[in-house]
């Protein structure tokens, strides 16, 4: 099957006959084989039941749905699970990724050889907050994984079958589907500015407290990528250096004092000085940091994925 075609579905109702039948559209005109699944992520108003419908009527489309709201990443990793396309395409079910982007894309997989393609909204129909803090946060998103992409959260993209079935996606961390995919090797990653359309049915589901948890999974996200299999080179060096700071404190008063005495001078008490809590209290958290690490590696070591690695290819089995 030449593609696979993922839309995850929270109460969407109204756009997903539209869309079902646009993909079929696109994909027929350009003689693609093609499957297209729809996650209804517990939608509250009548989704499945369109879903279900459409599914009746033309094989090529499957359905599964959850029995409440997980999130979209919940949603894509059910996805990924059931593509069997040798391209996968994600794109959200509101009508604003447009699927004549689905050609285009399916030939930078197979023909220009990139493992993921990600979309570029150049022009947002999005309201004025959410544009701000969309840029506000790719930037920061291009700075910490150095993937020069424009718009990591836009869920028009499209994948090599390979990637979607080597990396997991958990939490809230779909909108870094392109570091996970870096992280497992996959480097070859392009970008194609797409068509964005204005919503035609229902409201956003954009709040700010999507732009909050987006930074937090940032941050979970860099930690897990630098540091996942190897945490005491973190925790590990962060806490030798603070006891050794901590440790020369100490010393320095110590030495400090020793001098008073050669001298026949009288000595005032180490603990009457407050570096000598601030060194003390440096290297409990050095301690406390190397221990967290030291912990780490042992939970490290007995993950079922310690020794997980992506073999590319074989050869003489």
């Amino acid at each position: 099957m030449d593609l696979s075609v993922i839309v995850p579905v929270y109460n969407e109702e109204e756009s997903i006959p539209e869309l079902a039948e646009w993909i079929e559209r696109v994909c027929t005109k350009d003689k693609l084989s093609y499957e297209i699944i729809f996650v209804d992520d517990g939608s509250s108003d009548s989704s499945w039941s369109k879903i279900m419908s459409i599914a009746i009527m033309k094989p090529s489309v499957k359905g599964f749905r959850f029995r409440r709201n997980y999130g979209k990443a919940a949603a894509l990793h059910t996805g990924f699970q059931e593509a069997s396309g040798d391209v996968v395409i994600t794109m959200d079910s509101d009508l604003q990724d447009s699927p004549e982007e689905i050609p285009e894309l399916v030939r930078m997989i197979k023909d220009e050889g990139y493992d993921l393609v990600s979309g570029w909204k150049k022009k947002r129909y999005d309201p004025f907050v959410k544009r701000v803090t969309s840029r506000f946060y790719n930037g920061t998103a291009r700075w910490s994984s150095g993937i020069r992409l424009h718009d990591f959260n836009c869920g028009l993209k499209a994948y090599r079958q390979e990637v979607v079935k080597s990396i997991e996606v958990f939490g809230e961390m779909h909108r870094y589907i392109p570091m996970l995919a870096k992280e497992a090797g996959f480097k070859k990653i392009g970008e194609k500015v797409v068509e964005h359309q204005s919503r035609k049915y229902g409201v956003t589901k954009y709040g700010l407290d999507r732009f909050v948890k987006g930074y937090l999974d940032l941050l979970t996200i860099s930690f897990i990528t630098r540091f996942g299999k190897s945490p005491m080179h973190l925790f590990g060096s962060l806490g030798t250096i603070m006891f050794m700071i901590g440790f020369l404190m100490a010393g320095y008063l110590g030495v400090k004092k020793l001098v008073f005495i050669s001298n026949h001078l009288r000595a005032p008490l180490v603990t009457t000085s407050a570096y000598f809590f601030i060194a003390l209290t440096v290297m409990i958290i050095g301690s406390f940091l190397f221990l967290t690490g030291f912990l780490g590696e042992l939970v490290n070591r007995n993950s079922s994925e310690r020794n997980s690695y992506l073999i590319r290819d074989k050869v003489n089995l």
